[in-house]
């Protein structure tokens, strides 16, 4: 809608850097209903609102701040909520959106008044999904498991069973 191309958070990211993170109030959806979901489907309907009543005067970098800081508000929130809940003293930030510098700015400083050590891969690692299941993968090879070859999709796996609790740390390899 905004004709940045795909894949669209490396643009917002450098775009947010010259716009106004309060020049619009997009919707913090789920931010205060007491469970660790998230859904952004209301501010993507409310960018979009927002971009055809502005029409062509639309401020592309105050709309990519705006939209950040939204996004970023609920994660936070979401993140530090299950870290004090569950008395984690590690989180681990993952996946594309870890690449943010917002994100990572504001969770490590979040993390750092809480006491909480906070674990983000080089944002060259952030960019491909599947380089950290692959990561995650051989974590799991390492300790003897195994998985057949026709097991079905579970997007609720724990992966790396009690990551973030006080588990033993691994010996760096060279």
């Amino acid at each position: 809608m905004l004709g940045l191309g795909y894949p669209g958070g490396p643009v917002i990211d450098r775009l947010a850097r010259d716009g106004d993170p309060d020049a619009v109030r997009f919707p913090r959806a789920l931010l205060d209903d007491g469970s660790d979901d998230f859904s952004f489907s209301g501010l993507k309907t409310a960018v979009l609102r927002h971009v055809r009543a502005a029409g062509p005067d639309v401020n592309v970098a105050d709309v990519a701040a705006s939209f950040q800081e939204a996004v970023v508000d609920v994660q936070i929130a979401k993140v530090v909520g299950v870290a004090k809940r569950e008395g984690l003293d590690t989180v681990l930030l993952g996946g594309g959106v870890a690449a943010n510098s917002r994100l990572r700015a504001r969770l490590a400083a979040e993390a750092s008044d809480l006491g909480i050590r906070l674990l983000v891969p080089s944002p060259a690692l952030c960019t491909d999904n599947g380089a950290m299941v692959a990561c995650a993968g051989s974590f799991a090879l390492e300790r003897g498991e195994h998985t057949p070859l026709d097991v079905g999709a579970d997007p609720n796996l724990q992966i790396i069973p009690g990551f973030g609790r006080r588990a033993p740390r691994r010996p760096r390899r060279r």
